[in-house]
């Protein structure tokens, strides 16, 4: 008790304010490198202690921007039915998801997360343009906000389908996924989607 009041109020602010993911993970020195990508990946550099705000995010267009990036990949991770709604689960897979990161590469995991992501989004796809059985394919810029989403869910896909009756976890599975497309590594299953969408999409220019 004597020391809490001894202790001066610039260290106790300090602490109060620095909040880290799970406990451990600081996002204030995040580097995003994508100009494009800064105000969608913006929930990394202002994380919560948990990944679970029980926010409404889907009620107003483009309110999602403001959600936390680590509680976005917590959601892509509850896809299919038999996955749905089992947010602690998801919740536990992301932090050993985490440490496994940690631990593999020494270097922050939001910061991983944050490349993956990053090298992930596809730039260009292409659109079905036509009507009465006349239907051609056009080539389209892709939004930030969409680049963020498609990221997200060929990241949470990839892990999902390599975990499948594997001896390896599902954590395991996100780990190597993610290291792997920070990386830029085409045997990321994210990697390899996204050139195949940009080279379609090249070809109907």
């Amino acid at each position: 008790m004597t020391d809490l009041m001894l202790t001066d109020d610039t260290t106790l602010e300090t602490t109060a304010t620095d909040i880290r993911v799970f406990g451990k993970w600081s996002g204030a020195e995040i580097q995003i490198s994508d100009m494009s990508l800064e105000d969608y990946i913006l929930g990394a550099k202002k994380p919560k202690f948990l990944p679970h705000s029980a926010g409404r995010f889907q009620v107003k267009r483009f309110r999602k921007v403001s959600c936390p990036i680590v509680e976005r990949l917590v959601c892509s991770l509850m896809f299919h039915g038999r996955n749905n709604g089992k947010k602690l689960m998801a919740v536990r897979i992301v932090r050993h998801t985490f440490e496994i990161i940690h631990l593999l590469t020494g270097e922050n995991p939001l910061q991983v997360l944050v490349n993956a992501i990053i090298n992930s989004g596809p730039r260009e796809d292409s659109t079905r343009i036509g009507r009465a059985g006349t239907v051609r394919r056009q080539a389209v810029d892709v939004s930030p906000l969409r680049r963020v989403n498609q990221a997200l869910y060929l990241l949470c896909t990839g892990a999902r389908d390599s975990a499948f009756k594997s001896v390896k976890t599902i954590a395991e599975c996100l780990a190597d996924e993610l290291i792997n497309a920070a990386k830029g590594s085409s045997t990321s299953f994210a990697i390899k989607r996204k050139d195949e969408l940009e080279r379609v999409a090249k070809s109907n220019r």
